[in-house]
Protein backbone atom coordinates (compact mmCIF):
# COMPACT_ATOMS: atom_id res chain seq x y z
CA UNK A 1 0.00 0.00 0.00
CA UNK A 2 2.88 2.05 0.97
CA UNK A 3 4.49 1.86 -2.67
CA UNK A 4 1.31 2.32 -4.07
CA UNK A 5 1.08 5.68 -2.58
CA UNK A 6 4.69 6.80 -3.07
CA UNK A 7 3.95 5.83 -6.71
CA UNK A 8 0.90 7.65 -7.23
CA UNK A 9 2.22 11.09 -5.67
CA UNK A 10 5.36 10.57 -7.85
CA UNK A 11 3.57 10.01 -11.36
CA UNK A 12 0.61 12.45 -10.32
CA UNK A 13 3.51 15.30 -8.92
CA UNK A 14 5.69 14.72 -12.29
CA UNK A 15 2.29 14.75 -14.20
CA UNK A 16 0.92 18.30 -12.74
CA UNK A 17 4.84 19.54 -13.19
CA UNK A 18 4.91 18.78 -16.91
CA UNK A 19 1.27 19.87 -17.07
CA UNK A 20 2.67 23.69 -15.70
CA UNK A 21 5.87 23.70 -17.98
CA UNK A 22 3.74 22.63 -21.21
CA UNK A 23 1.01 25.57 -20.85
CA UNK A 24 3.99 27.91 -20.68
CA UNK A 25 5.28 26.54 -23.83
CA UNK A 26 2.15 27.02 -25.30
CA UNK A 27 1.55 30.63 -23.96
CA UNK A 28 4.78 31.59 -25.24
CA UNK A 29 3.87 30.42 -28.79
CA UNK A 30 0.67 31.94 -28.69
CA UNK A 31 2.65 35.35 -28.44
CA UNK A 32 3.15 35.14 -32.07
CA UNK A 33 0.73 36.68 -34.59
CA UNK A 34 -2.25 34.84 -36.08
CA UNK A 35 -1.67 32.72 -38.51
CA UNK A 36 -4.17 30.62 -40.62
CA UNK A 37 -3.14 27.03 -41.14
CA UNK A 38 -6.54 25.01 -41.08
CA UNK A 39 -6.81 25.05 -44.91
CA UNK A 40 -6.45 21.49 -46.99
CA UNK A 41 -6.84 19.33 -44.24
CA UNK A 42 -6.41 15.70 -45.80
CA UNK A 43 -3.23 17.22 -47.40
CA UNK A 44 -1.60 18.10 -44.00
CA UNK A 45 -2.83 15.23 -42.82
CA UNK A 46 -0.69 12.98 -45.89
CA UNK A 47 1.87 15.60 -44.75
CA UNK A 48 1.84 14.75 -41.28
CA UNK A 49 1.86 10.74 -42.10
CA UNK A 50 4.98 10.91 -44.44
CA UNK A 51 7.28 13.40 -43.01
CA UNK A 52 6.82 13.20 -39.21
CA UNK A 53 5.32 9.52 -38.40
CA UNK A 54 6.89 8.23 -41.69
CA UNK A 55 10.46 9.93 -41.17
CA UNK A 56 10.40 10.30 -45.05
CA UNK A 57 12.65 13.25 -45.39
CA UNK A 58 15.37 11.57 -42.54
CA UNK A 59 15.91 8.80 -45.02
CA UNK A 60 17.85 11.50 -47.70
CA UNK A 61 20.86 10.32 -45.62
CA UNK A 62 20.50 6.82 -44.79
CA UNK A 63 23.00 6.02 -41.62
CA UNK A 64 21.61 8.92 -39.15
CA UNK A 65 18.37 7.65 -39.90
CA UNK A 66 18.86 4.07 -39.66
CA UNK A 67 20.04 4.88 -35.95
CA UNK A 68 17.05 7.53 -35.09
CA UNK A 69 14.68 4.80 -36.25
CA UNK A 70 16.32 2.37 -33.98
CA UNK A 71 15.27 5.27 -31.44
CA UNK A 72 12.08 6.62 -32.55
CA UNK A 73 10.47 3.02 -32.62
CA UNK A 74 11.54 1.58 -29.82
CA UNK A 75 10.36 5.17 -27.52
CA UNK A 76 7.03 4.81 -29.40
CA UNK A 77 6.83 0.72 -28.96
CA UNK A 78 7.85 1.18 -25.21
CA UNK A 79 5.14 3.55 -23.88
CA UNK A 80 3.30 0.16 -24.12
CA UNK A 81 5.32 -1.17 -21.38
CA UNK A 82 5.03 2.28 -19.35
CA UNK A 83 1.39 1.44 -19.33
CA UNK A 84 1.54 -1.97 -17.71
CA UNK A 85 4.32 0.10 -15.04
CA UNK A 86 1.48 2.57 -14.37
CA UNK A 87 -1.16 -0.10 -13.73
CA UNK A 88 1.34 -2.15 -11.86
CA UNK A 89 2.15 0.91 -9.68
CA UNK A 90 -0.75 2.20 -8.80
CA UNK A 91 -2.69 -0.75 -7.59
CA UNK A 92 -0.01 -2.72 -6.37
CA UNK A 93 0.70 -5.69 -8.99
CA UNK A 94 3.49 -6.99 -11.17
CA UNK A 95 3.62 -7.09 -14.86
CA UNK A 96 -1.08 -7.53 -14.11
CA UNK A 97 -1.24 -8.36 -18.47
CA UNK A 98 0.92 -11.53 -18.23
CA UNK A 99 -2.11 -13.82 -17.34
CA UNK A 100 -4.31 -12.64 -19.69
CA UNK A 101 -2.30 -12.16 -22.55
CA UNK A 102 0.15 -14.99 -22.34
CA UNK A 103 2.29 -15.81 -25.06
CA UNK A 104 1.42 -12.37 -26.66
CA UNK A 105 2.75 -10.63 -23.82
CA UNK A 106 6.07 -12.24 -24.21
CA UNK A 107 6.20 -11.44 -27.79
CA UNK A 108 5.02 -7.90 -27.08
CA UNK A 109 8.37 -7.63 -24.12
CA UNK A 110 10.22 -9.72 -26.14
CA UNK A 111 10.04 -7.40 -29.28
CA UNK A 112 10.61 -3.98 -26.82
CA UNK A 113 13.60 -5.52 -25.75
CA UNK A 114 15.00 -6.22 -29.17
CA UNK A 115 14.01 -2.53 -29.89
CA UNK A 116 15.69 -1.48 -26.29
CA UNK A 117 19.22 -3.35 -27.99
CA UNK A 118 18.96 -1.19 -31.12
CA UNK A 119 18.06 1.87 -29.39
CA UNK A 120 21.00 1.30 -26.86
CA UNK A 121 23.47 1.13 -30.47
CA UNK A 122 21.93 3.76 -31.89
CA UNK A 123 22.15 6.59 -28.43
CA UNK A 124 26.28 5.23 -28.60
CA UNK A 125 26.27 5.34 -32.21
CA UNK A 126 24.85 8.90 -31.79
CA UNK A 127 27.27 9.99 -28.35
CA UNK A 128 30.15 9.18 -30.57
CA UNK A 129 28.70 11.18 -34.15
CA UNK A 130 28.84 14.13 -31.61
CA UNK A 131 31.89 13.59 -28.83
CA UNK A 132 34.56 11.17 -30.92
CA UNK A 133 33.95 11.55 -34.79
CA UNK A 134 33.07 15.29 -34.17
CA UNK A 135 30.64 15.09 -37.48
CA UNK A 136 31.00 18.62 -38.59
CA UNK A 137 27.21 20.00 -38.78
CA UNK A 138 27.39 18.53 -34.69
CA UNK A 139 30.22 20.78 -33.90
CA UNK A 140 29.63 24.15 -35.01
CA UNK A 141 29.80 27.26 -32.53
CA UNK A 142 26.32 27.38 -32.01
CA UNK A 143 26.31 24.48 -30.01
CA UNK A 144 29.18 24.94 -27.62
CA UNK A 145 27.77 25.35 -24.19
CA UNK A 146 24.63 23.91 -23.53
CA UNK A 147 23.05 22.93 -26.70
CA UNK A 148 26.23 20.01 -26.58
CA UNK A 149 25.62 19.24 -22.79
CA UNK A 150 22.10 18.93 -23.57
CA UNK A 151 22.22 16.55 -26.43
CA UNK A 152 25.01 14.55 -24.41
CA UNK A 153 22.51 14.46 -21.23
CA UNK A 154 19.61 12.93 -23.41
CA UNK A 155 21.55 10.55 -24.57
CA UNK A 156 23.47 9.41 -21.34
CA UNK A 157 19.89 9.52 -19.83
CA UNK A 158 18.35 7.13 -22.66
CA UNK A 159 21.06 4.43 -22.13
CA UNK A 160 20.74 4.81 -18.37
CA UNK A 161 16.80 3.81 -19.20
CA UNK A 162 17.84 1.03 -21.05
CA UNK A 163 19.73 -0.18 -18.77
CA UNK A 164 17.24 -0.17 -16.05
CA UNK A 165 15.11 -2.05 -18.30
CA UNK A 166 17.25 -4.78 -18.35
CA UNK A 167 18.25 -5.08 -14.90
CA UNK A 168 14.37 -5.43 -14.09
CA UNK A 169 13.75 -8.14 -16.56
CA UNK A 170 16.99 -9.96 -16.68
CA UNK A 171 16.30 -10.17 -12.43
CA UNK A 172 12.51 -11.32 -12.99
CA UNK A 173 14.04 -13.77 -15.05
CA UNK A 174 15.99 -15.26 -12.68
CA UNK A 175 13.83 -15.23 -10.04
CA UNK A 176 10.99 -16.84 -12.10
CA UNK A 177 12.88 -19.70 -13.11
CA UNK A 178 14.33 -20.55 -9.62
CA UNK A 179 10.42 -20.57 -8.65
CA UNK A 180 10.58 -17.37 -6.49
CA UNK A 181 8.30 -15.16 -8.12
CA UNK A 182 6.90 -12.17 -5.99
CA UNK A 183 3.53 -11.83 -7.90
CA UNK A 184 1.13 -14.68 -7.72
CA UNK A 185 -0.72 -13.90 -11.17
CA UNK A 186 3.03 -15.18 -12.53
CA UNK A 187 3.58 -18.62 -11.34
CA UNK A 188 6.80 -19.96 -11.68
CA UNK A 189 9.28 -21.02 -14.53
CA UNK A 190 11.04 -18.39 -17.04
CA UNK A 191 9.43 -15.45 -18.71
CA UNK A 192 11.02 -16.33 -21.92
CA UNK A 193 12.61 -12.76 -22.76
CA UNK A 194 14.14 -13.00 -25.93
CA UNK A 195 17.24 -11.04 -24.19
CA UNK A 196 16.60 -10.91 -20.96
CA UNK A 197 16.46 -14.46 -20.91
CA UNK A 198 19.92 -15.02 -21.33
CA UNK A 199 21.22 -11.31 -19.82
CA UNK A 200 19.55 -12.13 -16.72
CA UNK A 201 21.29 -15.36 -15.87
CA UNK A 202 24.73 -14.48 -16.80
CA UNK A 203 24.77 -11.28 -14.82
CA UNK A 204 22.21 -12.37 -12.08
CA UNK A 205 22.45 -15.85 -11.77
CA UNK A 206 24.08 -16.31 -8.67
CA UNK A 207 22.75 -13.54 -6.36
CA UNK A 208 20.45 -14.26 -3.73
CA UNK A 209 16.83 -14.02 -3.96
CA UNK A 210 17.20 -10.78 -1.77
CA UNK A 211 19.32 -9.42 -4.09
CA UNK A 212 17.40 -10.44 -7.00
CA UNK A 213 14.36 -8.52 -5.82
CA UNK A 214 16.37 -5.44 -4.60
CA UNK A 215 17.99 -5.40 -8.12
CA UNK A 216 14.53 -5.61 -9.91
CA UNK A 217 13.11 -2.70 -7.92
CA UNK A 218 15.86 -0.69 -8.48
CA UNK A 219 15.06 -1.16 -12.36
CA UNK A 220 11.17 -0.59 -11.92
CA UNK A 221 11.37 2.47 -9.71
CA UNK A 222 14.47 3.51 -11.87
CA UNK A 223 12.30 3.14 -15.43
CA UNK A 224 9.59 5.62 -13.74
CA UNK A 225 11.74 7.92 -12.37
CA UNK A 226 13.82 8.55 -15.77
CA UNK A 227 10.41 8.63 -17.88
CA UNK A 228 9.08 11.07 -15.52
CA UNK A 229 12.18 12.74 -15.04
CA UNK A 230 12.52 12.73 -18.78
CA UNK A 231 9.32 13.83 -19.35
CA UNK A 232 9.95 17.05 -16.97
CA UNK A 233 12.98 17.95 -18.85
CA UNK A 234 11.43 18.14 -22.64
CA UNK A 235 10.31 21.68 -22.12
CA UNK A 236 14.10 22.73 -21.00
CA UNK A 237 15.02 20.90 -24.16
CA UNK A 238 15.42 20.75 -27.72
CA UNK A 239 13.62 16.90 -27.37
CA UNK A 240 10.47 19.29 -26.60
CA UNK A 241 10.70 17.98 -30.87
CA UNK A 242 9.26 14.50 -29.56
CA UNK A 243 5.63 15.92 -28.86
CA UNK A 244 6.00 18.98 -31.54
CA UNK A 245 6.90 17.36 -34.47
CA UNK A 246 3.88 16.16 -35.55
CA UNK A 247 1.38 19.44 -34.97
CA UNK A 248 4.71 21.51 -36.86
CA UNK A 249 4.29 19.32 -39.85
CA UNK A 250 0.95 19.54 -39.73
CA UNK A 251 1.15 23.07 -39.80
CA UNK A 252 3.78 23.06 -42.63
CA UNK A 253 2.96 26.04 -44.95
CA UNK A 254 1.95 24.30 -48.05
CA UNK A 255 2.65 27.04 -50.73
CA UNK A 256 5.34 26.66 -53.38
CA UNK A 257 8.97 26.89 -52.03
CA UNK A 258 9.56 31.01 -53.13
CA UNK A 259 6.34 32.15 -52.35
CA UNK A 260 6.71 34.82 -49.81
CA UNK A 261 3.67 36.46 -48.58
CA UNK A 262 2.62 39.94 -48.90
CA UNK A 263 2.13 42.23 -45.73
CA UNK A 264 -1.70 42.64 -45.24
CA UNK A 265 -1.32 46.36 -44.69
CA UNK A 266 0.73 46.98 -47.88
CA UNK A 267 -1.40 45.22 -50.49
CA UNK A 268 -4.44 47.19 -49.62
CA UNK A 269 -1.98 50.33 -49.67
CA UNK A 270 -1.86 49.13 -52.98
CA UNK A 271 -5.32 47.95 -53.35
CA UNK A 272 -6.71 51.51 -52.77
CA UNK A 273 -4.51 53.06 -55.39
CA UNK A 274 -5.37 50.55 -58.09
CA UNK A 275 -9.16 50.62 -57.08
CA UNK A 276 -11.39 53.52 -55.88
CA UNK A 277 -13.87 51.49 -54.91
CA UNK A 278 -11.77 49.46 -52.62
CA UNK A 279 -12.63 50.26 -49.01
CA UNK A 280 -9.79 49.13 -46.34
CA UNK A 281 -10.32 47.28 -43.71
CA UNK A 282 -10.38 49.45 -40.27
CA UNK A 283 -7.85 48.95 -38.02
CA UNK A 284 -7.69 49.53 -34.44
CA UNK A 285 -5.71 53.01 -33.84
CA UNK A 286 -4.61 51.95 -30.51
CA UNK A 287 -3.02 48.70 -32.01
CA UNK A 288 0.64 49.83 -33.14
CA UNK A 289 1.76 48.11 -36.80
CA UNK A 290 4.85 46.95 -37.73
CA UNK A 291 6.54 46.12 -40.99
CA UNK A 292 8.64 42.73 -40.78
CA UNK A 293 10.05 41.47 -37.42
CA UNK A 294 11.81 42.94 -34.82
CA UNK A 295 11.34 40.92 -31.89
CA UNK A 296 9.47 37.45 -31.73
CA UNK A 297 6.28 38.89 -30.99
CA UNK A 298 6.52 39.89 -34.42
CA UNK A 299 6.46 36.58 -35.51
CA UNK A 300 3.69 34.65 -36.78
CA UNK A 301 2.93 31.64 -33.71
CA UNK A 302 3.82 29.01 -36.49
CA UNK A 303 7.13 30.90 -36.68
CA UNK A 304 7.70 30.33 -32.89
CA UNK A 305 6.39 26.92 -32.76
CA UNK A 306 9.16 26.02 -35.31
CA UNK A 307 11.44 27.60 -32.71
CA UNK A 308 10.22 24.14 -30.36
CA UNK A 309 10.24 22.20 -32.76
CA UNK A 310 13.88 22.43 -33.80
CA UNK A 311 16.27 19.90 -32.76
CA UNK A 312 19.40 21.59 -33.55
CA UNK A 313 20.38 18.88 -36.15
CA UNK A 314 21.96 20.80 -38.24
CA UNK A 315 20.77 19.42 -41.74
CA UNK A 316 19.58 23.22 -42.55
CA UNK A 317 22.98 24.56 -41.55
CA UNK A 318 25.17 21.83 -43.49
CA UNK A 319 23.09 22.53 -46.90
CA UNK A 320 23.35 26.39 -46.54
CA UNK A 321 25.42 27.72 -49.52
CA UNK A 322 26.37 30.53 -47.52
CA UNK A 323 27.44 28.68 -44.29
CA UNK A 324 29.29 26.18 -46.69
CA UNK A 325 31.16 29.40 -48.18
CA UNK A 326 32.26 30.94 -44.83
CA UNK A 327 29.20 33.42 -44.18
CA UNK A 328 27.94 34.28 -40.94
CA UNK A 329 24.46 32.71 -41.65
CA UNK A 330 23.46 29.65 -39.88
CA UNK A 331 19.76 28.62 -40.30
CA UNK A 332 19.64 26.09 -37.11
CA UNK A 333 21.57 29.22 -35.00
CA UNK A 334 18.26 31.55 -36.58
CA UNK A 335 15.88 28.58 -34.70
CA UNK A 336 17.82 28.41 -31.85
CA UNK A 337 18.09 32.12 -30.72
CA UNK A 338 14.62 32.49 -31.59
CA UNK A 339 13.48 30.14 -29.54
CA UNK A 340 16.38 31.65 -26.59
CA UNK A 341 14.41 34.59 -27.02
CA UNK A 342 11.06 33.70 -26.92
CA UNK A 343 12.68 31.63 -23.51
CA UNK A 344 13.67 34.60 -22.27
CA UNK A 345 10.05 36.69 -22.83
CA UNK A 346 8.41 34.01 -21.40
CA UNK A 347 10.44 34.32 -17.89
CA UNK A 348 10.06 37.89 -18.30
CA UNK A 349 6.35 37.13 -18.08
CA UNK A 350 6.17 34.57 -15.50
CA UNK A 351 8.05 37.28 -13.36
CA UNK A 352 6.00 40.17 -13.81
CA UNK A 353 2.54 38.17 -13.35
CA UNK A 354 1.86 37.49 -17.12
CA UNK A 355 2.74 40.76 -18.45
CA UNK A 356 6.16 41.66 -20.57
CA UNK A 357 7.88 44.58 -18.95
CA UNK A 358 10.45 45.82 -21.84
CA UNK A 359 13.30 44.67 -21.25
CA UNK A 360 15.35 46.53 -23.48
CA UNK A 361 16.32 43.86 -25.82
CA UNK A 362 14.79 42.34 -29.18
CA UNK A 363 15.71 39.24 -31.74
CA UNK A 364 16.91 41.55 -33.61
CA UNK A 365 20.59 42.95 -32.80
CA UNK A 366 20.56 41.09 -29.46
CA UNK A 367 20.24 37.62 -31.09
CA UNK A 368 20.45 37.85 -34.29
CA UNK A 369 22.76 40.46 -36.56
CA UNK A 370 22.16 41.90 -40.06
CA UNK A 371 24.73 40.69 -41.54
CA UNK A 372 23.11 37.50 -40.61
CA UNK A 373 20.48 37.91 -42.47
CA UNK A 374 21.86 39.91 -45.14
CA UNK A 375 24.16 36.64 -46.19
CA UNK A 376 20.80 34.67 -47.06
CA UNK A 377 20.21 33.89 -51.03
CA UNK A 378 16.63 33.08 -50.08
CA UNK A 379 17.32 30.02 -51.84
CA UNK A 380 14.81 27.58 -49.58
CA UNK A 381 17.60 24.88 -49.00
CA UNK A 382 17.04 25.09 -45.58
CA UNK A 383 13.59 24.58 -45.29
CA UNK A 384 13.90 21.83 -47.96
CA UNK A 385 16.40 20.00 -45.87
CA UNK A 386 14.12 20.24 -42.37
CA UNK A 387 13.04 16.35 -41.54
CA UNK A 388 10.30 18.26 -39.49
CA UNK A 389 9.01 21.39 -42.29
CA UNK A 390 10.63 24.21 -40.21
CA UNK A 391 10.83 27.20 -42.10
CA UNK A 392 14.13 29.40 -40.78
CA UNK A 393 13.85 31.88 -44.12
CA UNK A 394 10.54 33.28 -43.13
CA UNK A 395 12.09 34.32 -40.04
CA UNK A 396 15.28 35.42 -41.78
CA UNK A 397 12.63 37.59 -44.35
CA UNK A 398 9.77 39.13 -41.92
CA UNK A 399 13.45 40.78 -40.21
CA UNK A 400 14.79 41.95 -43.53
CA UNK A 401 11.09 43.13 -44.51
CA UNK A 402 11.48 45.39 -40.59
CA UNK A 403 15.37 46.65 -41.36
CA UNK A 404 13.96 47.67 -45.13
CA UNK A 405 10.91 49.22 -44.17
CA UNK A 406 11.49 50.48 -40.91
CA UNK A 407 15.15 51.30 -40.35
CA UNK A 408 15.58 51.78 -44.34
CA UNK A 409 18.87 49.63 -42.99
CA UNK A 410 19.72 47.91 -46.84
CA UNK A 411 23.38 46.74 -48.14
CA UNK A 412 24.08 49.41 -50.59
CA UNK A 413 23.48 47.22 -53.42
CA UNK A 414 20.22 46.90 -52.47
CA UNK A 415 19.70 50.35 -51.66
CA UNK A 416 20.72 51.41 -55.14
CA UNK A 417 18.19 48.96 -56.46
CA UNK A 418 15.70 50.27 -54.59
CA UNK A 419 16.12 53.69 -55.87
CA UNK A 420 16.08 52.43 -59.49
CA UNK A 421 13.05 51.08 -59.08
CA UNK A 422 11.09 53.64 -57.50
CA UNK A 423 12.69 56.09 -60.21
CA UNK A 424 12.90 53.94 -63.18
CA UNK A 425 10.37 50.98 -62.77
CA UNK A 426 13.26 48.58 -63.02
CA UNK A 427 16.75 47.28 -61.06
CA UNK A 428 18.75 49.31 -63.86
CA UNK A 429 19.84 52.48 -63.69
CA UNK A 430 18.02 53.69 -67.65
CA UNK A 431 14.63 54.91 -67.75
CA UNK A 432 11.31 53.00 -68.71
CA UNK A 433 11.43 54.74 -72.23
CA UNK A 434 14.59 53.37 -73.32
CA UNK A 435 14.10 49.84 -72.48
CA UNK A 436 12.55 48.78 -75.40
CA UNK A 437 15.59 50.35 -77.55
CA UNK A 438 16.68 47.07 -78.23
CA UNK A 439 14.07 46.24 -80.40
CA UNK A 440 15.07 49.07 -82.96
CA UNK A 441 18.24 47.64 -83.59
Amino acid sequence: MASSIIFILLFLGGAVFFTINARKVRRNILLGKEINRTDKFSERVKIMSLVALGQKKMFERPIPAILHLFLYVAFVITQIELIEIIMDGSIGSHRMFRASLGGFYTFMVSFIEILSVLAFIGTIAFLARRNLLKVPRLVKNELNGWPKLDANLILISELTLICFIFMMNGADEVLYSQGLSHAANLGDGSLGLSISSHLGPMLFGGMSPEALHMIERIGWWGHLVMVLGFLNYLPYSKHFHILLAFPNVFYSNLEPKGKFTNMESVTNEVKAIFDPSFVPPIVDPNTPMRFGAKDVTDLSWKQLLDSYTCTECGRCTSACPANITGKLLSPRKIMMDTRDRLQEVGKNMDTNKGEFKEDGKSLLGDYITPEELWACTSCNACVQECPVNIDPLSIIMDMRRFMVMEQSSAPTELNGMFTNIENNGAPWQFSQADRLNWKNE
